[in-house]
């Protein structure tokens, strides 16, 4: 199970499949729209 987490806010994005445990960054639609 991964995670995708907004790395302005650190807010959990949303959740993914995947073999091995991670945490990916990107960016929410609120930092987005700033």
């Amino acid at each position: 199970m991964g995670t995708i987490v907004c790395q302005q806010c650190q807010v959990t994005i949303e959740h993914y499949e995947n073999e091995k445990v991670a945490i990916l960054y990107g960016t929410c639609p609120k930092c987005k729209s700033k």
